[in-house]
């Protein structure tokens, strides 16, 4: 499939930029314009797609040349050009930052890249820093540039007059209230969260009009293969869900593969204490933040026990990150508090001030590679022993440990199901104990 459509990656010389914001407030002033407009989000991310999928009215997916494949990356580019007026792409951390870059997603799909960068307290500096990206990779065409955080006009002049040759100031955007949200210790709050989101959006949308960034990014022409049909292992698999604020971080790029594969999903909400479909064949307790509702976690008896029925009856249940924090028998919240889980696990997990897991990993199973990460600010005591660990992709070392009992497959690690269908679907079968047997 080939197509054509005006395209770009909205991205930064770091973190703390304002690119999210700027990426959301993007998609929301061409969406209200009337324009169909896909976003994408750079490597693994729950939170940002979160906010970004109600700015644009699209589901956000991952893009990441190592987790989610080269392949991928271009099939889903190229997808959405078929029917969108406008892709962006929201980078993460600085430009050329981590092994694969945001810039290696922005040459692989042939998308110029947009920074944002803070010029508060700059001035010419501002010129030198664009520069500074712009050259850094002959293969990356780099010709506009956003500054944020300007606080007048005379500033916005002094910023462009900067610039030099073939570079050019797309907007100037003031310092607004619109373009911020609050965040916490995984970064910002869900949409969800956030009170009156979609009119903050609107104020954010108008603040970047009136800023000159109401232009197109320039068409590219993006091309792939679609990817082969995957075999339905899971034709008339019923699996359970949760699926709330507490366990919200959920790909939808998994989602789809489960139903691909003949799945028959079906979500449910711990926190409201609702229990684990009797009818379920598995269970995915995704990520999330338990830590926050930990004290109705605890009371929400109907799942607790429906949980402990269901690994009772050696069904299969995959727990990831949060999900494995709800299998302990104690989780100890932000203030040391302790709060009854589940128990299937035996031991606590407590929570931490600063991060204790981060990165991209992998999972050597008997049906393949699944691909995925890591990020949390916790850690396990307990006297279980991991049966296998991931491998961090940066370094090649032992990653986040691999837990099982029963049909339980506990661990910090959140895979990429589309990374490995057949070990997906294996999870789902019949656990881990066939895909990861003690010893391997």
């Amino acid at each position: 499939m080939t197509a054509s459509v005006a395209a770009a990656m909205i991205t930064a010389p770091g973190s703390g930029q304002g690119k999210s914001l700027i990426t959301a407030a993007l998609a929301r002033l061409h969406r209200n314009a009337g324009r169909r407009v896909r976003v994408f989000k750079f490597g693994p991310d729950f939170l940002d797609p979160m906010v970004l999928e109600r700015a644009s009215g699209h589901p956000v997916y991952q893009l990441h040349p190592w987790m989610t494949g080269e392949a991928e990356c271009r099939w889903r580019l190229a997808e959405a050009a078929r029917e969108a007026d406008l892709i962006l792409l929201e980078g993460a951390m600085g430009l050329f930052d981590g092994e694969p870059s945001s810039a290696e997603l922005a040459v692989l799909a042939g998308i110029p890249a947009i920074p944002v960068i803070d010029a508060f307290g700059m001035a010419q500096t501002f010129g030198a820093v664009a520069l500074g990206l712009a050259r850094y990779r002959k293969d990356l065409e780099i010709r506009q540039l956003i500054a944020n955080r300007v606080a007048g006009q005379i500033h916005a002049d002094m910023l462009a007059e900067s610039l030099g040759e073939g570079l050019e100031l797309l907007g100037a955007v003031p310092q607004d209230a619109a373009l911020s949200i609050p965040d916490r210790h995984l970064g910002i709050l869900q949409a969800e969260e956030i009170d009156q989101l979609d009119a903050q959006l609107d104020a954010a949308a108008e603040v970047l009009q009136k800023a000159g960034l109401e232009r197109l990014p320039a068409r590219v022409t993006l091309s792939a293969e679609a990817p082969a049909d995957v075999p339905k292992h899971l034709a008339g698999r019923r699996i359970a869900i949760a699926r709330d604020r507490a366990f919200a971080f959920i790909y939808p790029a998994n989602v789809d593969l489960l139903q691909a594969m003949g799945a028959e999903l079906e979500f449910f909400s711990p926190q409201k204490d609702e229990a684990v479909p009797e009818h379920a064949d598995a269970l995915w307790l995704p990520g999330g933040y338990p830590e926050l509702h930990a004290g109705t976690l605890s009371q929400a008896r109907r799942f607790q026990d429906s949980l402990r029925q269901h690994h009772a009856g050696d069904r299969p249940i995959l727990a990831e990150c949060g999900g494995m924090m709800a299998c302990m028998e104690t989780l100890h919240d932000q203030g040391g508090m302790a709060h009854a889980m589940a128990g299937l696990l035996p031991g606590a997990c407590h929570m931490s001030e600063r991060l204790t897991g981060l990165g991209i990993q992998s999972l050597e199973t008997r049906r393949g590679t699944l691909r995925g990460h890591t990020f949390h600010h916790s850690r396990l005591d307990s006297p279980a022993r991991p049966v296998a660990r991931t491998r961090r992709q940066r370094f090649d070392s032992a990653g986040e440990g691999v837990f099982l009992d029963r049909g339980l497959t506990a661990s910090y690690f959140h895979s990429y199901f589309p990374s490995c269908p057949e070990a997906t679907a294996t999870l789902f079968q019949s656990g881990g104990q066939s895909l990861l047997p003690a010893g391997s």
